[in-house]
């Protein structure tokens, strides 16, 4: 049996890895500036749950993706975790990228 990458020149598996690794941080900048403005204009309140299925299935991204994403936002203040009751919107913050 082949394993990955068995006979594909290094010089080609070197310029494929750099542009999925960029695409995946892009997709999850993107994901993050999409809940950042939604949580901005208040179209999410202060106190909504937040689940890491709803926004992975929202956004077409993996539950990893959508959970990097909830844990940036908490630390800008925007998501609180809050024990059993999961993620809640805090509101507009004042922090922020």
């Amino acid at each position: 049996m082949k394993r990955f990458g068995e006979g594909i020149p290094k010089k080609v598996l070197k310029d494929i890895f750099p542009k999925r690794l960029i695409r995946r941080s892009q997709a999850t900048e993107e994901v993050y500036t999409n809940l950042k403005r939604t949580i901005r204009s208040r179209k999410l309140k202060k106190g909504q749950k937040l689940t890491l299925r709803d926004i992975a299935q929202h956004f077409n991204v993996s539950i990893p993706m959508a959970h990097k994403v909830i844990s940036q936002l908490k630390e800008d203040g925007f998501i609180i975790y809050n024990g059993r009751r999961g993620f809640l919107v805090a509101g507009c913050s004042n922090k922020g990228r």
